[in-house]
């Protein structure tokens, strides 16, 4: 189906043409007539809309699946922003970093380098996060966060991507999270995140479970909890970079008991 436009004057005014033309070669003409300001102004609004539809471009990704030799690892939120913050659960931005802390060490242990985008209870914007990632020459980019639902008994595990070379990865982690006793599977999801989309390299985001459910946010406060995560985490990366049976978890790489205090555990 072919769409056609055109104007002509007819004396004062403009008169709009729509042509739509049909396979049977049937021709719809219908004219409007309107006055030459309000034609202008049509003008100009069809220019800005189609400016508008531009598509908005984005960085090149390098597949670095197989060769990585750098990891970066981000903490989610920081300093002024809190991320999820529930009664049940430790501050997103707490919890965030102490597992991205956790899986930092775990990768260094695994002969990777490890660029953190925060190590400390501080500010990063998003653009900056990016920035340092993209700065990381044959690596990858892993952002650690926590959910959170105003419907407390949504829980579970759920891992984003952008670019289709970073879906192996995604998938790979999810999987490997959803070895965890009692784990919920929320799946894979295509996300436009700018952490993500900014990126160069093959970059995922992980949602380590529910600060708003009573259960995951209480586990989130036990550092059993958390090493597991990091863990499995971890464990995903490698394989990710050298196949299976590579990865060696450390022996206090152990699944959480049920309880829990009522603040984070070191």
């Amino acid at each position: 189906m072919v769409f056609e436009f055109a104007t002509a004057q007819i004396g004062a005014a403009c008169v709009f043409v729509f042509r739509k033309k049909v396979e049977s070669k049937n021709v719809l003409r219908i004219e409007v007539r309107v006055s030459r300001t309000l034609a202008s102004l049509l003008l100009i609004a069809v220019v800005f809309a189609l400016a508008s539809c531009r598509t908005v471009s984005t960085p090149a990704v390098s597949n670095t699946s197989r060769t990585f030799s750098t990891v970066v690892v981000d903490a989610g939120h920081g300093g002024k922003d809190n991320g999820a913050f529930r009664r049940y659960g430790p501050p997103e931005k707490i919890a965030a970093l102490d597992v991205a802390t956790r899986l930092a060490r775990k990768l260094r242990e695994s002969q990777f380098k490890v660029v953190m985008t925060r190590s400390s209870d501080v500010f990063i914007p998003l653009e900056e996060r990016a920035a340092i990632g993209r700065a990381q020459k044959n690596s990858i980019f892993v952002s650690i966060h926590f959910n959170d639902s105003s419907r407390r008994g949504i829980r579970g595990f759920e891992t984003y991507y952008h670019s289709p070379l970073a879906y192996p990865l995604a998938q790979r982690i999810q999987n490997h999270l959803l070895t965890i006793s009692g784990s919920v599977n929320r799946g894979v999801h295509h996300a436009n995140f700018r952490v993500l989309r900014k990126a160069t390299y093959p970059s995922v985001l992980v949602e380590c479970g529910f600060l708003s459910n009573r259960g995951e946010g209480a586990r989130a406060r036990a550092a059993g909890a958390r090493e597991l995560l990091a863990d499995k985490i971890a464990e995903a990366i490698v394989e990710e970079r050298y196949g299976s049976g590579v990865y060696h978890a450390p022996a206090n790489a152990i699944p959480p008991t049920d309880s829990a205090g009522s603040s984070v555990e070191p």
